[in-house]
């Protein structure tokens, strides 16, 4: 399996990527970073691209793989549904759309979150948008398609947010992390990383994964 990563700066994407390097079902992956994640290993290509609204630059480079989990995203706290959706939906929709034109027969994983509105008429923007870019995925004619729906997930191997009030949130909470992780909704970087690759070799009829799906998927052998 060859794969594209996008958000690799992040908790779930550099979780992905370590998951990534280890699996030996994976051959080669490609990190697109706006900066660089200073990693050197035989799999891992990473092409730094500053314009995500505009893929055409990299394109050459980004034939040849076999799935692509978009990892990059957002919080919708104190920003306009104007920029959110700029940030969330366009992005996600220029990166897709340039795959598809590629490589129609490839695999899109994208990092959703629980809550999520498929309507796309519910109360919450960030939700509507959400459930907008998921529509946009599902819908595209990729040979198959998934929207990851975690709610908690707990960080290992060492992966820490990007957002420092999620670290803090992690420092506080993790005496309970042995308990959390017993829960069926409650998933971690490894088994979110686990079932991302899982996907690609053993397909699924469920499109929409929430944390307990994410779970039953990477257990799978």
């Amino acid at each position: 399996m060859k794969a594209i990563i996008t958000g690799s700066t992040g908790m779930i994407g550099i979780g992905l990527l370590l998951e990534c390097i280890d699996d030996p079902r994976v051959e080669k992956v490609l990190i697109i970073n706006r900066n660089s994640l200073g990693i050197t290993h035989p799999k891992v290509n990473e092409v730094i691209h500053k314009d995500f609204n505009d893929f055409t630059a990299i394109r050459e480079l980004l034939a040849g793989y076999d799935v692509c989990c978009h990892c990059m995203g957002v919080s919708s706290a104190g920003m306009s549904k104007e920029k959110y959706t700029q940030l969330t939906y366009a992005i996600t929709k220029a990166l897709a759309s340039e795959l598809y034109g590629i490589n129609p027969n490839m695999v899109f994983n994208y990092v959703s979150g629980t809550g999520t509105d498929s309507t796309e008429k519910g109360r919450l923007m960030w939700a509507r948008v959400k459930g907008k870019t998921e529509n946009m995925i599902l819908n595209m004619g990729f040979k198959d398609a998934y929207a990851f729906r975690p709610g908690a997930i707990i960080p290992e191997r060492g992966v820490k947010s990007r957002t420092g009030l999620y670290n803090t949130l992690y420092f506080i909470f993790r005496p309970f992390f042995p308990l959390m992780k017993r829960m069926k909704s409650v998933t971690t970087t490894t088994k979110l990383s686990r079932a991302m690759i899982n996907l690609y070799f053993h397909p699924q009829q469920l499109k929409h994964l929430e944390g307990a799906d994410i779970n039953r998927i990477a257990a799978i052998e």
